[in-house]
């Protein structure tokens, strides 16, 4: 879904964001084959809270240990149930390089119960779903989650739900935009 409404908190110019936000702004764009992407622009309007923030959402995605396949699959799903259209039309794009195909994305808005999951991935479902409805695992779901991730992995998780959770709401609220493609 597509906020209505221009952003609340426009996307910020090389003097409100300083050279380097800007530049990685710019960076960011060419990587993506859109313009600097709004999230960047905007949240960079923060400045340290910025990087603090990117160095941590770094770490989830690429820099994470999940199989960054998985890893999209995940904030995909996300997306889809925040309604997160900038969300989600932005790791459509990254998710096609890390092998996430039409198909995938077909089952991202079923969830769970769609066909031709792997057991991981239908697993991977079931714990983003569980996270967002809950705000926690049933006992099941956790001791199906230990038996297939290690522990860093599963803590790496539940922080990959709800930093993409947190940011759906964050860019939602600011009703951004997808970024257009170059």
């Amino acid at each position: 879904m597509t906020p209505a409404g221009g952003p609340r908190i426009a996307p910020g110019t090389r003097r409100e964001l300083g050279l380097p936000i800007w530049l990685l702004s710019r960076l960011a764009g060419r990587a993506t084959r859109t313009r600097p992407p709004a999230i960047f622009t905007t949240l960079g309007r923060g400045r340290g809270l910025f990087w603090g923030w990117l160095h941590f959402a770094g770490r989830l995605m690429p820099g994470g240990r999940l199989p960054r396949r998985e890893t999209e699959l995940v904030i995909l799903r996300v997306a889809t149930v925040r309604g997160c259209a900038y969300e989600r039309e932005h790791h459509v794009r990254l998710g096609a390089r890390a092998g996430v195909s039409a198909a995938d994305l077909a089952r991202v808005e079923v969830g769970a119960t769609a066909a031709g999951w792997t057991d991981r991935e239908r697993l991977l479902m079931r714990v983003t779903d569980e996270l967002l409805t809950t705000r926690d695992l049933s006992d099941d779901t956790w001791t199906t989650l230990r038996a297939t991730y290690d522990e860093r992995s599963v803590i790496e998780l539940l922080l990959l739900v709800g930093h993409y959770d947190m940011l759906a709401t964050t860019l939602t609220t600011l009703r951004l935009r997808p970024d257009p493609h170059r």
